[in-house]
């Protein structure tokens, strides 16, 4: 079973359980993750390795039964997993505030400054 731990709010890293060295594109069983190069990772979502960003500076690491994900430079429109639905943080240009939907991260608001406290995300107009 995949593990996930999310920055409920800026993203961060992600933590999921993977092994492989399987490509975009390519089938696959189960919602596995594996790390397809250094800034990229991939996540099995119906039938079909998928691409996600890892554009934080730690980018993506296959520990021993676990992928982790540095998604804290995440863009908007940039892929984003499953178990992160719902969940959003700050841009990384700190303008604006984005929300995974539909496996996507969108922007639901702009802001002069956004910021993280403690789990939120605060959108300052």
């Amino acid at each position: 079973m995949n593990r996930l731990s999310l920055a409920l709010v800026s993203f961060g890293f992600f933590l999921l359980s993977g092994c492989g060295g399987p490509g975009s594109g390519d089938s696959c069983d189960g919602g596995d993750y594996v790390c397809q190069d250094d800034a990229q990772a991939l996540e099995c979502r119906n039938g079909e390795w998928r691409a996600l960003a890892c554009r934080g500076p730690l980018g993506c690491r296959e520990l021993s039964d676990s992928v982790r994900c540095d998604t804290s430079l995440n863009l908007e429109n940039d892929a984003c997993a499953l178990a992160a639905e719902g969940r959003g943080g700050c841009a990384p240009d700190g303008k604006s505030l984005l929300l995974c939907e539909g496996g996507v991260l969108k922007k639901t608001d702009a802001c002069s400054s956004c910021t993280v406290q403690g789990d939120q995300a605060v959108c300052n107009p």
